[in-house]
């Protein structure tokens, strides 16, 4: 098995699970000049992962990646994932996030590989169609990072129906977890709440406040892309809990947790601002709990619970 992304929070996940069911996992990992492996150091030590460095936007590394391995199933989590910083990075954000799957599936096909295909595609892609959404919704992304992720999508559809190809799309909504990276929204706010409560912080400065989310959790969510790529048929799969709060309710459920009054910590900054708002995203995820039999186990509010449990012990230290 191929996990691109590995050393994200999803891949993590991903990878434990693999492991857990008797996979040899492989991982690709982008050379960076600071050490990025803290969410797989453990499998990494095992021996159980190992990983190869390489890079989306680059198709000859991806081609020897594919050769060396020859993996029977390539999980392709990587991508340029943060929305707001794809309004700054544009064109890299389509060449890693839209173009990267597309160099994937076309040396999958070069190879004559027949191994499974799965995409990590994103409830980014609905944008503004009116909640809820499933996988018959128009989609109408407002970034260039949901613009990329329907490129990506797309290009696996066509992949799966003009070469018969075992693709799949999984639509994942927000999911969430104390790995998630420390720019996202609902990390930040977890992070400024414990560190505001431990007194090494005064204020939390936020952006949009209104925008809804439908928020899971990462475990549940990569156990859900197990069953869509095993399945008998490769499908298209959105992946939600059927729940949406506003990033107003996650932030004051946080500080409640802790004590506080989120209001008294609150700025709002216009830089956190999306040039184009999302305002609502709301999975309907019928299909897969009907075809597939899955349901989450996490709930918002346990969600919640562990995320500040785990950065109040990193906090605490």
């Amino acid at each position: 098995m191929l996990l691109t992304g590995i050393t994200g929070q999803d891949s993590s996940y991903l990878a434990e699970l693999l492991i857990e069911k008797g996979c040899k996992v492989y991982g690709l990992q982008r050379r960076t000049s600071t050490i990025t492996t803290e969410r797989i150091d453990k499998l990494l030590e095992t021996g159980q992962l190992e990983t190869f460095y390489g890079d989306l936007a680059d198709a000859n590394s991806i081609i020897r990646l594919l050769t060396k391995i020859q993996p029977d199933e390539i999980y392709n989590m990587g991508s340029m994932s943060h929305v707001r910083v794809s309004f700054d990075v544009p064109e890299y954000t389509a060449q890693v996030t839209g173009i990267a799957p597309l160099r994937i599936l076309e040396g999958m096909r070069s190879l004559g590989m027949a191994c499974k295909y799965y995409q990590a595609s994103s409830s980014e892609c609905f944008g503004i169609s009116p909640a809820p959404q499933n996988e018959n919704t128009p989609m109408l992304p407002q970034s260039p990072y949901g613009i990329a992720k329907l490129f990506a999508y797309f290009t696996v559809k066509a992949y799966r129906k003009g070469y018969g190809f075992f693709a799949t799309n999984g639509i994942l909504f927000n999911h969430e977890s104390p790995r998630r990276g420390e720019t996202f929204v609902t990390k930040k706010i977890v992070r400024a709440a414990v560190k505001i409560k431990l007194g090494k912080q005064n204020k939390v400065t936020l952006g949009n406040l209104s925008a809804k989310r439908d928020w899971g959790h990462a475990k549940d969510y990569m156990r859900a892309v197990y069953l869509i790529m095993h399945h008998a048929e490769p499908d298209d799969f959105v992946v939600a809990s059927g729940i949406h709060h506003s990033v107003e309710e996650f932030a004051v459920k946080v500080f409640s947790q802790l004590g506080l009054n989120f209001y008294d910590y609150l700025e709002t900054s216009p830089d956190y601002y999306r040039p184009n708002e999302v305002p609502d995203l709301l999975g309907d995820s019928t299909k897969i709990r009907n075809v597939l039999g899955w349901k989450p186990t996490y709930t918002f509010e346990s969600l919640i619970d562990e995320m500040v449990k785990s950065c109040w012990e990193e906090e605490s230290k």
